[in-house]
């Protein structure tokens, strides 16, 4: 096979040869130039195919590329106001002409621009693309396939496949392509991963020491405490000035990580319940959460709660805002989510351990697709319309540097108007370095907003206190996480991020829309109402009748394949 002939300008010898090493093989023939003078004189010599040194930056004359992408509601919509993109703008001289669309309006407008197949722009930057939207656009040539242009034009995404190969094999489609650049957050591993437990249940460990109170350690515990929370909530309410009523317990039911299904592992199997409902038994094989009995003496202990006027009433209706607005006036005895500063604050409250259950079960059900971290598959994309797709690849690589992808994930430094994420120090061997900065009392997730670009970015464990330094909050969770939590993951397997064939993936999509619907309609309704003792036969034979056996195959067929491929690469 003729090799693809590439002409190499780089004036840094190391990085040249780090470049040619990546992509020298059995399909390139690489040439290196020291300078552009010479780069010229060896471009009339080989004739290369595409010279890289068209995508060297800063390139010298301005380039212009066309991106979609979201931004909160509550930061700006133009995303050359933010510093990171005016940085990359400067270092790579290449100007990004950006749609942008608010987040909760995010995916219909990308649906719609989609659709526009003879005005399309050059790629999706936060693309927000799930595994049928991949597929169906790729079939439909709306979006292009991506691995010539990552192995040819992105030597630092190259870096990152080729130290966790895993991630390559998560973004590659059943028919071998990659359709996708990913967004990858590790922080920790395995069971010490931050993402191993999204719903942590925060307690209020002021009142208990007001009270007089142990932190509860079995369901039993727990409930008499929502008791005491709840008997002397006008004394609560008057030692530490809360402005409105005391709520023993408040959640936003079916809400990832606001939902309460953490505290029923302790019944029955031990499996409780988790964001999509499955779970993996330490044989391998997989389950629904919500038809198993342990998932149904759960919900009737919630239901309990319910009765004992201990569940805040809009906990099945409320939205984010009113949730957290009625967490910043300090209301909450218990509550539900990723990271309490976001709710009230992590100085009253403290972690509640694993419960132990009615019958002696103690267990944590770990989140599915943590055991490789934080990963977005669908992240960035480019469009059949991108006719410099060379360029695209090699700024959309920019993200990936080490330097780079924390910023684009957390925020930035050096702007002067507004609060930074980080300040710009060094390593102990002197390197530049992102030192991040103390928050205070500012909220975690509203200052990230104001900065952070999201998109296509790799952090990995390996560049903390090189490249960047682990956030507090995160260090704060991840500490007490160890200390709470990790010694009761008892469970061997959690479901990993598999790619399936698009006709798996319509008819997973299917189940997800009748089945998992039901179950979160049915959920709400016995913990508000009861009466899942008397429905729960006619409840099953409905899940059967969705498709729940036909669903449980399918995925059952990708786990095994997921683990026969980590074999393979043993």
């Amino acid at each position: 096979m003729e090799k693809i002939k590439v002409l190499l300008v780089e004036d840094e010898p190391t990085l040249a040869m780090i470049i040619k090493d990546t992509l020298d093989g059995n399909e390139f023939d690489i040439t290196l130039a020291a300078n552009g003078e010479e780069g010229l004189s060896r471009y009339a010599e080989i004739n290369p195919d595409t010279p890289v040194s068209e995508v060297q930056f800063p390139l010298k004359e301005t380039e212009e590329l066309s991106f979609i992408t979201s931004a909160p509601a509550t930061s700006t919509q133009d995303p050359n106001e933010r510093v990171i993109f005016q940085r990359l703008e400067e270092q790579t001289n290449v100007h990004i002409d950006w749609t942008c669309f608010v987040s909760d309006q995010f995916s219909d407008k990308k649906n719609l621009a989609l659709a526009q197949f003879g005005n399309l722009p050059d790629g999706l930057f936060n693309a927000g693309m799930s595994d049928y939207d991949l597929l169906r656009y790729a079939k439909q040539g709306i979006i292009i396939p991506l691995e010539n242009l990552i192995d040819k034009y992105m030597p630092n995404l190259q870096a990152v496949f080729e130290k966790y190969p895993e991630y390559r094999t998560m973004c590659t489609a059943p028919d071998g392509h990659i359709y996708s650049f990913p967004w990858i957050e590790q922080l920790g591993a395995g069971k010490e991963a931050i993402q191993a437990i999204g719903d942590i249940p925060y307690i209020n460990k002021k009142w208990l020491d007001y009270l007089g109170l142990e932190i509860p350690t079995t369901t039993d515990e727990l409930e008499q405490v929502l008791i005491q929370f709840r008997d002397h909530a006008e004394e609560l309410e008057k030692e530490f000035s809360i402005e409105g009523d005391v709520i023993p317990m408040s959640f936003i039911i079916n809400n990832g990580d606001q939902d309460p299904a953490i505290l029923i592992n302790g019944f029955g199997e031990g499996y409780g319940d988790t964001g999509d409902h499955f779970a993996v038994t330490d044989e391998g094989k997989v389950i629904y959460t919500t038809v198993q009995e342990g998932y149904k003496e759960g919900i009737e202990w919630l239901h309990k709660l319910v009765t004992e006027d201990l569940v805040d009433p809009e906990a099945f209706t409320q939205e984010w805002s009113t949730y957290v607005a009625k967490g910043k006036n300090h209301r909450y005895g218990l509550c539900f989510t990723w990271d309490i500063a976001n709710i009230d604050n992590n100085t009253d409250y403290v972690m509640l351990p694993a419960l132990t259950g009615p019958d002696g079960m103690r267990n944590i059900t770990r989140q599915n697709n943590s055991e490789t971290s934080g990963f977005d598959r669908g992240r960035c994309v480019l469009t059949s319309s991108c006719r410099n797709t060379a360029l695209a690849a090699a700024w959309i690589d920019q993200m990936y540097a080490p330097l780079q992808s924390p910023q684009n994930n957390w925020g930035t430094y050096g702007e002067e108007d507004s609060f930074n994420i980080f300040e710009l120090s060094t390593n102990k061997d002197g390197g530049e370095m992102l030192k991040h900065m103390d928050l205070g009392e500012q909220s975690p997730v509203e200052v990230r907003e104001a900065q952070s670009v999201n998109g296509p970015l790799a952090v990995l464990n390996e560049y903390y206190d090189v490249y960047v330094t682990q956030p507090e909050d995160a260090k704060w969770r991840l500490d007490n996480m160890h200390e709470t939590y990790v010694q009761d993951m008892n469970s061997k397997y959690v479901y990993p991020n598999v790619f399936m064939s698009i006709d798996d993936t319509n008819k997973v999509s299917q189940y997800d829309t009748d089945i998992k619907k039901y179950a979160e309609q049915k959920k709400a309704d016995w913990i508000l109402n009861g009466g899942i003792e008397e429905e729960w036969d006619s409840y099953l034979e409905k899940m059967e009748k969705y498709g729940l056996s036909d669903y449980l195959s399918i995925k059952q067929k990708y786990f095994d394949q997921y683990q026969e491929s980590l074999s393979a690469e043993k």
